[in-house]
């Protein structure tokens, strides 16, 4: 087949009862497979950070790039494709406008031949909305899992990434609002599946970490995550300039401007050296309390260089190169920052520890949810779902590691599944009956 190289770009829009997308084409048409490499690069919002996007596309080893967007249009086109010397054999932006864009076989096609795929910044409700529950997600998650796809995002593009997220399905959150109230009606963190990326599972990601501040409403984040499905949160940010990519052996390198700018990342969770690091006080109206003696989150805090050479390990959460480790903890609504010494978790609470995995399906459901219960120590569970203030509206006992709820009685909406041993550990998973 004949091959044809477009310096500019070729416009294709699809039409399905009025416009669901707007394609943008750069380079190769014919599709090129190649073997690529994997990875995450998680981007804090303004200007992208060029040698981050060097690593992004080097990771799609010549591969076709595709640029996901509900807003804008081809900027990334030319930046991506003759920019960067970077050899890459096509860039295509698709700009879905609504959420009928997700059946298009034509944008199918697209998401099943990438090498390399890219969230730019907007709304992540949009994002979330669009593609969350529909052939999207599923054939991203299908080429991570099965192709090494190549996953990065910047701002909104960036806070969908972790298995936990900011949903701002109300708008966005303030961390003066986030801290005075960690459940008003604009803290959104979701679990419902949606990207799957391997090193991310118990991650919340959030972004523009300098301007305007993000860290009140993170650590906000975190305790919602640790009060609301009893998971031991952890979280990764970066500064508006600041990149984070993270290669298959789980290796973070914080890509930036300093010494000549003030470029950070930052990867916070609660310290499990404590013997108690749960929030002491993370309920409805009332101002967040997460102190334990100004030590309740150990965060090692990376400068951004234009190598990528300082790092962390996420597959331990213990070591990193070229950082330094802080405390933070809030007392009464307010954040306070310390110097701090490196984690220990050597004298952690092993019942604070225990990996608990219960797998939660369908979800959303119409008439029964499944649970599956991989690694939750005691014989006798208890199912509880409650709605959204709190009112338990079903219980059920099980003692096998399968069992299937009817939900049929339950009215559609949003409720919490939880699911709890005989020795009083609990996993939570928020439940979207339809």
């Amino acid at each position: 087949m004949k091959s044809y190289i477009f310096s500019t770009f070729l416009l294709i829009t699809g039409m399905t009862l009025g416009q669901d997308y707007t394609s943008y084409f750069t380079g190769n048409q014919t599709d090129l497979m190649t073997n690529a490499l994997g990875g995450v690069c998680l981007m804090g919002g303004a200007t992208e950070d060029d040698e981050a996007m060097k690593w992004f596309l080097q990771q799609a080893n010549g591969g076709d790039i595709l640029v996901l967007r509900t807003s804008g249009s081809d900027g990334y086109n030319d930046y991506m494709y003759n920019s960067l010397g970077i050899t890459v054999n096509s860039v295509e932006t698709i700009v879905c406008n609504n959420a009928g864009a997700s059946n298009d076989s034509y944008v199918q096609q697209k998401v099943e031949n990438a090498e390399a795929i890219w969230f730019a910044g907007g709304d992540q409700w949009n994002y979330i909305s669009y593609w969350r529950n529909t052939p999207i997600d599923s054939l991203i998650n299908e080429g991570i899992e099965n192709r090494n796809l190549v996953i990065g995002g910047t701002s909104a593009g960036m806070a969908i990434q972790g298995k936990y997220y900011f949903s701002a399905e109300n708008g966005t959150v303030t961390s003066a609002a986030a801290l005075a109230d960690p459940y008003n009606m604009d803290m959104t963190v979701d679990s419902t599946a949606f990207i799957s990326n391997a090193h991310l599972t118990e991650v919340i990601t959030d972004t523009h970490y300098d301007d305007p501040d993000r860290k009140g409403r993170h650590v906000a984040f975190l305790a919602r995550i640790f009060s609301d499905y009893g998971v031991v949160g952890k979280g990764i940010a970066c500064d508006e300039y600041t990149a984070v990519c993270i290669g298959t052996d789980g290796i973070a390198h914080v890509y930036g401007g300093f010494p000549t700018y003030d470029d950070n990342a930052y990867f916070i969770q609660p310290n499990c050296g404590l013997t108690d690091f749960s929030p002491e006080n993370c309920s409805s109206g009332n101002a967040l309390n997460w102190n334990r003696g100004g030590e309740a989150l150990k965060v090692y805090s990376i400068k951004g260089t234009s190598t990528g050479n300082n790092t962390f390990d996420l597959n331990s959460w213990e070591t990193g190169t070229g950082g330094t480790w802080e405390d933070w903890y809030i007392d009464n609504g307010t954040l306070n920052e310390t110097s701090g010494s490196p984690i220990n978790c050597a004298q952690a609470s092993l019942s604070n520890l225990e990996t608990i995995k219960v797998d939660i399906y369908p979800n959303p459901t119409t008439s029964e949810v499944n649970i599956s219960i991989n690694n939750m120590s005691g014989i006798v569970h208890q199912v509880q779902i409650s709605d959204l203030a709190g009112k338990t509206v079903k219980t059920s006992k099980i003692n096998t590691t399968q069992a299937s709820i009817s939900v049929r009685q339950l009215t559609p909406g949003t409720y919490f599944l939880s699911v709890q041993n005989d020795s009083g550990n609990t996993y939570t998973e928020r439940l979207v009956i339809q």
